[in-house]
């Protein structure tokens, strides 16, 4: 399992992604150095990503995962699907909702239809950074249910990286000491003991578009 890093309970909220950005990358300066991949989860971590990526000396990229919606609650995240196509379904929350085999089944293959859509998007304009024996920090607005990030860490795991570390401005307590599973290291700057969506922690959390971020992953 891995280390916890909680800075604050604090639930006061963020400027912006940027100033978010900004406070991770202050968190994250012993990083500096050992050129760190910082794969932000598009689209709206990807202008943050790039901030951290500046900040820390790093190279920035993507990891493309889509979550698993609830039936008749698209938002609430009931499990994820990875770049490479694998389904990663939390049971509980899945028998809490009602989802049926039959209903995961169809939503997973929604989401990898979604998904090769966000690769031809994405990686056309961006190859893929290799993994492989490098320091990688896994990077989201925040974590809320965390079945996007475990996702995310499932998949780069897989590339058999050096260290891997996820890393958000917000997060629910549970769900940081739940990632631990999945990384060597969470950092999570603050996480109030009640979590409700991760936009009430962001003044300003207006939508990133496809163009926005394939602007900021071009001038990586």
């Amino acid at each position: 399992m891995g280390h916890v890093r909680i800075v604050s309970t604090d639930s006061e909220a963020f400027l912006n992604r940027r100033e978010a950005g900004e406070a991770l990358a202050e968190e994250l300066e012993d990083l500096k150095g050992q050129n760190p991949v910082i794969l932000a989860i598009p689209r709206g971590a990807v202008p943050m990503g790039r901030v951290v990526a500046d900040a820390l000396g790093g190279e920035l990229d993507v990891v493309i995962v889509r979550k698993l919606g609830a039936p008749g609650n698209p938002e609430l995240a009931i499990g994820s699907v990875t770049e490479d196509g694998r389904a990663i379904v939390n049971r509980e929350l899945a028998q809490l909702t009602h989802a049926s085999e039959a209903y995961l089944q169809q939503e997973a293959q929604r989401q990898v239809q979604r998904i090769e859509e966000a690769r031809r998007v994405f990686r056309g304009a961006h190859p893929k950074v290799p993994l492989e024996g490098r320091l990688v920090v896994i990077v989201d607005d925040g974590f809320a249910t965390g079945a996007t990030m475990k996702a995310a860490l499932q998949s780069a795991r897989s590339e058999n990286p050096r260290r891997l570390i996820a890393a958000a401005p917000v997060g629910a307590q549970d769900t940081c000491r739940a990632l631990a599973d999945y990384a060597d290291e969470v950092v999570c700057l603050r996480a109030p003991s009640f979590f409700g969506a991760v936009g009430a922690f962001y003044r300003d959390f207006g939508q990133v578009s496809d163009e926005e971020a394939l602007q900021v992953l071009r001038e990586a």
